[in-house]
Order: structure tokens, then C-alpha cells, then sequence
């Protein structure tokens, strides 16, 4: 239900500046004609109004409650103003009236702008159901008599459910800082008024507090604040001083906020924020001290990158200090450093990082100037000079080195093979990898990382070291040697092997490379020499096996090509001559046999170097036998195919017989000369020399040999050769025995090779001996007589003397002779005897 004032009491006027005049407003329900008075009974006075009370007290408002008696109809409030600010020269009063028990009023008091133009109170009123919203209409904006709206909740009951009598009243329009009168008349049905209720209270003062800086820079500040009426506070304007030392900035506003332009950097202003009413009454001023902030530095950069460090510089002419706020961007991290100087170096930072610089510029009383930021990265760590320390073939050692020696890094590797891959960490610059592939490239990429930031990497390539070869076979002939070996790894189809075969006290080697293949074939090698094959497993352009595979073998002794066989006059021995075979031989091994003899015998070895021919003697043998010689070259237990020949030894002095020819006389002048053949152990007898002698040698001398019959006729020497007998034309005696093989018949003068065999002389005595010739060697001059010093010649025994028997033609002769010769005798040993007496 809405009430509104009669008419009756829209205007209120004519008021005396010193004495108070109440008045009354009468409220009627809206349906009923405004100004038309109910009908009403006398009664009796009615009670006071009880439990008169200020309720809220604020700067332009007061709640005023108080109870009504069973016999109050309405009431009457005076209320007087009796203390007025000091810009007000007169006290005020006005009446409400029409307060109905049990009902929420608010009433609005609106005062003239000027005393001389307007001195009438302006009044709206409303009432305020309790299930009503709380929303209030605007006042008027030109001065008329007073109005109250009235809006009484929807029932009058208490909240226990009884009807409730209480009367409240808000107030609102007030005076801040001012004091007043409420005096309250209770009114019967009747309009008989009671005897009133008087309170006294006063509005308190509008003061600005809570001042606040929500912004601010070197040259603007952007200020909020509060004030104690909030329920009027849009109707205040807000002069705002802002004060230095030197100079004032006056700046008005009509709400809580103000933004405060052209000051200047880091300097002390003196700030008040004074309120004003509409009325003008001025409320108490808030105070605030604030120090503007410097301006942002200028041409800041980066001056300096290392891996931990970043150095910076800038310029600045209104700042103390400077805060410098560095923040890790990956991971929003920053920390905070303060310098007076215009660089700073900024330590501690990681490598390969980016980092973001905020620096704020710091002035007096701690402000801070707006920031500037700059980005930048440090350098990062990088891997570099990756080695590889020691390789085998299932571990890789390897040592890099980083442009930065801190120890913080974690190095990333990434082992990449064809087989696959695999990542580990290390926290040191120096890795032992395991459990590898033999002879597989890896392909390793090294990182350094800090703080999970990785820098440069740098990778390296490298084999592991192949197996070493196994299962070494060796085949050679005499110049060359077949090598074949074994490889068990996966990766053998791509190796190489390098093969260096060194002869044995021999510095220099021979080279011989193959790939993919695991045989070779190496020639030119020096025949029955000792070599040392190297087996070097490569793979890769110079990694090679850790240790060669090795073996020694020995090429194949070049055989003896031929030989000759040379006798020795007059030995039982046989010189051997041979060219020493090519290359290298420990010796030889001589095998010389006849019929079911043999005889084994090693020689030493011998150097093909100059044409060297290689000789030695095989003695102890028999005279004039043809044996089998067989000559191996030997060298490291092997042998050449042997060189095979027949040898004849040579001849000598055959054998004496150990008896004596047979002689006969066979008439006056000749004689039977029979005897066996010499024994061919010393050489085939090539001739017999039958020699006549009248001398009591037992063994004539090869002297003998060279005088023929005619020398023994003249009596140069007392044996001849009589007969000369060659083994080609001998002369077997027919029915002889065995023993007596040859016949000579001496003295039937024929002659044989220049030798005369002449008669003999009857009466002689005359010895046969036999000289046997394994070589019979003629002089040189024509006579076709024997040399018995260059012929191998021997003698017999000689025989018995035989004496021949007179010539019967000349016996008589004889005795003739013989007896004249005792006489001869008898005359001689006379003559001696006289002589020696």
C-alpha cells in the first residue's frame, strides 16, 4: 500500500529563521481524495510514544524507532535542526506527519542550493514494506513542498505472528556533522495529540579515508578512496590537491577515483582528497604520501654471453637502484638480484638456456619504475674432440671433451648401429660402452645436458675391432703358400684381411690384401724358408683386429737340380758337385746304395748366393762300383724331391795277387810263363805286363816297365816287359784250371805294344813276374812303351828261377869253353893269392 501527503502540507513556508514552527502533514490513502479530512470522534488525549530511540546514526541519514499505544491512530514527527554547519546561519524545522503504527517510513529531506533563493525543506516520504525491495524513487529536482511516499510492509505483525504497533523512520537528506531535535506527537482517531517524545542526535561527519594508489607510473597515478556515506556517496564531488615542494595540482572529481597526470619521476607528492555535499558542506579530507616512480631505463642490451653468464647494461637518470628479475623461461623459475650500477654480470645461469631480464628501475621509498625486458639465450655447452680411447671388439672406450669444464652436465648418448639402437647417460666426460657387435660400425652422437637443457652435440663414427681369424691352414709348394683361415662374425662378408708375411730374421714383409674372401694365395716367397704369417682383420678403412691371427709354415725346399760325380785317382771315394738349389735349405740328405748296401748320410746346407756349388766326398766306398745316389734338399722337416743319379767310384792299384806265376823251360831259349788274373776289387783289370828278370827281386818296380828287350840285352836293367797282355785280347790256356788263366810263351819274338819278346839265352836263369793294370797309360812318344808312374799298376810275386838248358849246337863249344874257363879260374885265384902275400 502506497501513501501519500495531502496537498495540505506540500508546501511549507514562511518559517522563522529562530523560532520553530511545527507543521503538519497529513497522509491519506491514495484512493480517497487528496485533502479531504476523515471523519473522527473526540477522545481523550492519547498515550505517549515509548521507547523514543536513534536506531542508526550516519553522515546524511538516522533510523529512528518507538512504540505506539493501543489508542494511537498516527503521529506526528517535529524534527528541528539546532546545530547547523558553520555555513548555515539559521535553524530549520519541518513536520511529518501521518506516521501510521506498525509501518516502515523513509523519508527525504531535500534542502534549497542557496538560502536567499530557496528557504523551504523539501520532503519526500515513502513507506517500505518489509517484503518490498529496497529500491528508493529519485528525489525531485526542483524545490516544492515536501512529498512523502509511503509503502507500508504487508503486515503489521510482529514475527512471532501478534500485531505490532512499532513505528520506523529513515531519515535520509540530512545534515553531515549536524545536530538535531526529533520530537514525536501521538495522535487519537480523533487528532487529539499526546504528549510528545523528544530526542536529540546528530549526523556524523563525511570523511574520505582508505586512499589508494591503484596505478602509477613515472608520470601518472591513478588514485581510488572511500567514504563514510556510502548511501550518498554519488552525490559528492572530491577536490584532490596533489602537492611537491615546489608546485600544486588542484583536480575535481564527482566519483571515488581520479587519474592524476603529468607528474614527475621519483618525486614525493603530498596528496589530499577533500569531500563535498551538493549542499557544499565539506566533509573531513583524506591524506596520502607517494613517492612517483622512476622512469623505465633506456637502450637496455645484452653486452655479454657465456654458458653460465649474461652480462647486461643500461641507462637511467632518475633511479637509485635497479631490480633485475630473471626468469628461466621453460620453466617460469626467476630470481632476483638489486645494483646501483647501470650493468650487472648475471651468474648462475645454465647453459643453452633462454632466460628473459626484467629490470625495474628503483626510486626513493622503495617504488619501482615500469619494467623492461629483454630475452636472450647463453651459449650453449658443446661436445667436441669425441675419442676414442681403446677399442676391442665388444667395448668401445671413448673421452670427448666440452667448451664448458663444469660438472654439472649429464652427457645424452646415442648409440646407432645397423642393428639398432640405444641411449645411456654418463656423468663424466668418458664412457665405457659394452656388450657391442664385432666389427659393426656405431655411429655415437654425444650431448651435453644441464637442467635438462641439451646443448651442441657432436658425433663420431667408429668400428669395433673384428675377431681375430682362426682355424689358420697353410699349403706351399716351393715359391708360394695358400693360406685359408675361419671369421665367425656376422659381420665377416665385409671385412678385409691384410695379410704380412715376414721371413724369419727378415725385417721387411710382404702385403697382400683380400676382401670378402677368407683365402689367398702368396707367391714369390724364397723356397725352403721360414715365414710368419701376420693375419691382420680389417674392417672399415683402418680398424683392424686387436691381435693377428698367426702361424708359421716353411715354403718347400727347391730340389737339387743334378749333380755330377767326380772320382778321386786312386781312392775309394766320390766327389759329389752340385749347384745349391734357390732360396733355403738346412741341408741334405745323401742316400747312396749298391745291391743290397746302403748308407745314409746328412751334409750340410748351402747358400745359392754367388752360383755357389756345393760339393763334398762320399768315401769309404769300393773301388770301381757303380752306385745309386740319391741328394734331397731339406728345410723346416720337409723335404724336396730327391736328385738321383748312378756313380762309378774309381780305380786304383789293382789288388797283388798272393801267388807267383808258373815258368817252364821250354827249350834252351824260351820258357812257359803261366799265371791267374788279378782281382778286379780295385778296377777292371784292362792289361797284364809280363816282366822277365834274371834278379832276385821279389816285386820288381813300375821301373821295370819302361825297359824293353833290347834295353836288357845291352844290360841297362835286369828286367823287361817281355809281353804285353790286354784284357780285350787275353789268351786263355785251354784244359787249364781256374787258378792259371793266362799263357805267355817267352822268347818267340813277337812283339806287343812296341815290347820285343826275344829269345832268351840258354844256360839263363831267368824269373817271371806279372804286373796287372786297372789303367795302363802309354808315354807319349811313339815308342808305345808304358808310363808305370801315371798307370794303376801292381805286381806279383815273382816266380822260382828256372834255368834254360845248352844249346846243343854249341855244347861242345861249351865244355870247351868250360873247361878253358877253370882254367881261367884256377889262373885268376893264383894270381890273386900271390898278390896278397
Amino acid at each position: 500500500m502506497t501513501l501519500v501527503a495531502s496537498p495540505t502540507g506540500d508546501n511549507i513556508t514562511d518559517f522563522s529563521p529562530t523560532t520553530p514552527h511545527p507543521h503538519s502533514i497529513t497522509t491519506e490513502l491514495v484512493s480517497k481524495p487528496t485533502g479531504e479530512p476523515a471523519d473522527r470522534a473526540v477522545i481523550t488525549d492519547p498515550h505517549p510514544v515509548s521507547d523514543l530511540c536513534v536506531a542508526f546514526v550516519g553522515v546524511t541519514q538516522v533510523t529512528l524507532t518507538w512504540r505506539n499505544g493501543n489508542d494511537t491512530a498516527t503521529c506526528r514527527m517535529l524534527l528541528e535542526l539546532t546545530g547547523s554547519p558553520k555555513e548555515m546561519t539559521q535553524d530549520l524545522a519541518v513536520n511529518i506527519s501521518d506516521l501510521k503504527p506498525g509501518i516502515q517510513y523513509k523519508v527525504t529531506l531535500y534542502f534549497p542550493e542557496s538560502n536567499e533563493a530557496q528557504r523551504d525543506l523539501l520532503v519526500t516520504e515513502s513507506s517500505l514494506g518489509t517484503n518490498t525491495a529496497d529500491s528508493y524513487p529519485q528525489p525531485p529536482r526542483s524545490p516544492s513542498a515536501p512529498v512523502i511516499n509511503d509503502h507500508p510492509e504487508s503486515s503489521n505483525s510482529s514475527s512471532d505472528g501478534r500485531v505490532t504497533r512499532d513505528t520506523e523512520v529513515l531519515l535520509l537528506g540530512l545534515k553531515s556533522d549536524t545536530q538535531y531535535n526529533a520530537t514525536v506527537y501521538c495522535r487519537a482517531e480523533g487528532g487529539t495529540e499526546g504528549q510528545p517524545q523528544t530526542i536529540k542526535f546528530k549526523t556524523n561527519s563525511s570523511q574520505v579515508f582508505d586512499i589508494q594508489v591503484v596505478n602509477i607510473s613515472a608520470t601518472n597515478m591513478t588514485l581510488t578512496w572511500k567514504i563514510n556515506d556510502n548511501e550518498s556517496s554519488s552525490v559528492y564531488m572530491y577536490e584532490i590537491q596533489v602537492a611537491t615542494e615546489t608546485s600544486v595540482l588542484n583536480v575535481t572529481v564527482n566519483e571515488t577515483r581520479a587519474l592524476i597526470s603529468q607528474l614527475s619521476p621519483s618525486t614525493l607528492y603530498n596528496i589530499t582528497v577533500r569531500p563535498f555535499l551538493g549542499n557544499c558542506s565539506k566533509g573531513m579530507p583524506g591524506f596520502l604520501q607517494v613517492y612517483t616512480p622512476p622512469g623505465p631505463v633506456s637502450d637496455f642490451q645484452v653486452t655479454s654471453i657465456s654458458m653460465w653468464e649474461i652480462g647486461l647494461a643500461w641507462s637511467s637518470n632518475d633511479s637509485d637502484s635497479f631490480e633485475i628479475h630473471t626468469i628461466w623461461v621453460p620453466a617460469g623459475i626467476h630470481s632476483v638480484e638489486t645494483t646501483t650500477n647501470q650493468s650487472i654480470v648475471i651468474g648462475g645461469l645454465y647453459p643453452g638456456t633462454e632466460y628473459c631480464f626484467e629490470i625495474f628501475p628503483q626510486g626513493p621509498n622503495g617504488t619501482k619504475g615500469d619494467s623492461q625486458t629483454i630475452c636472450s639465450r647463453t651459449a650453449p655447452g658443446a661436445v667436441f674432440d669425441i675419442r676414442v680411447i681403446h677399442v676391442n671388439t665388444t667395448e668401445m672406450q671413448l673421452e670427448w671433451r666440452n667448451t664448458d669444464n663444469a660438472s654439472k652436465y649429464t652427457y645424452h648418448l646415442v648409440i646407432q648401429s645397423e642393428n639398432g639402437s640405444c641411449e645411456r647417460n654418463s656423468s663424466y666426460r668418458a664412457v665405457t660402452l659394452r656388450d657391442l657387435i664385432p666389427g659393426t660400425l656405431y655411429n655415437i652422437t654425444i650431448s651435453p645436458e644441464v637442467n635438462h637443457v641439451r646443448g651442441i652435440s657432436s658425433f663420431t663414427e667408429q668400428y669395433t675391432r673384428p675377431s681375430t681369424v682362426s682355424d689358420i691352414e697353410i699349403s706351399t709348394n716351393t715359391t708360394a703358400a695358400t693360406l685359408k683361415w675361419q671369421n665367425s662374425d656376422e659381420a665377416s662378408p665385409r671385412y678385409t684381411y691384410r695379410l704380412l708375411i715376414g721371413k724369419d730374421g727378415n725385417s721387411s714383409h710382404t702385403a697382400v690384401t683380400v676382401t670378402g674372401v677368407t683365402s689367398a694365395t702368396v707367391t714369390g716367397l724364397i723356397p725352403g724358408s721360414s715365414y710368419t704369417v701376420e693375419i691382420f682383420t680389417q674392417v672399415g678403412d683402418v680398424t683392424e683386429s686387436l691381435a693377428p691371427g698367426s702361424q708359421s709354415f716353411c715354403t718347400d725346399p727347391a730340389p737339387v737340380a743334378s749333380f755330377h760325380c767326380e772320382v778321386v785317382p786312386k781312392e775309394p771315394t766320390l766327389v759329389l758337385k752340385w749347384a745349391c738349389p734357390p732360396g733355403t735349405n738346412a741341408g741334405f740328405r745323401l742316400e747312396i746304395s749298391c745291391e743290397a748296401w746302403q748308407n745314409l748320410t746328412y751334409r750340410k746346407s748351402c747358400s745359392s748366393e754367388n752360383n755357389t756349388e756345393y760339393r763334398t766326398e762320399v768315401t769309404y766306398l769300393n773301388f770301381s762300383t757303380s752306385y745309386n745316389i740319391s741328394i734331397t734338399a731339406l728345410s723346416c722337416n720337409k723335404t724336396a724331391p730327391p736328385s738321383q743319379s748312378t756313380c762309378l767310384t774309381g780305380i786304383t792299384d789293382p789288388p797283388s795277387p798272393d801267388g807267383s806265376p808258373n815258368i817252364t823251360s821250354v827249350s834252351h831259349n824260351s820258357v812257359k810263363v803261366k799265371f791267374s788274373g788279378f782281382e778286379a776289387s780295385h778296377g777292371p783289370i784292362k792289361a797284364y805286363a809280363l816282366v822277365l828278370t834274371t834278379g832276385e827281386a821279389v816285386h820288381p818296380s813300375t821301373d821295370a816297365l819302361r825297359y824293353t828287350y833290347e834295353d836288357f840285352k845291352k844290360g841297362d836293367s835286369d828286367a823287361y816287359v817281355t809281353y804285353l797282355i790286354t784284357t780285350e785280347g787275353k789268351r786263355r790256356s785251354q784244359g787249364l784250371s781256374e787258378v792259371l788263366k793266362y799263357e805267355v810263351d817267352v822268347g818267340n819274338e813277337s812283339t806287343t805294344h812296341g815290347y820285343y819278346n826275344g829269345k832268351l839265352e840258354p844256360l839263363g836263369s831267368y824269373r817271371a813276374c806279372v804286373a796287372g793294370f786297372t789303367n795302363i797309360i802309354f808315354r807319349s812318344s811313339n815308342d808305345g812303351l808304358i808310363d808305370g808312374a801315371k798307370s794303376y799298376v801292381s805286381f806279383g810275386r815273382c816266380s822260382d828261377a828256372v834255368f834254360l838248358p845248352q844249346d846243343p849246337g854249341v855244347i861242345c863249344g861249351a865244355v870247351f869253353g868250360c873247361i878253358f874257363g877253370a882254367l881261367v879260374i884256377v889262373a885268376v885265384g893264383g894270381f890273386i893269392f900271390w898278390r896278397k902275400k
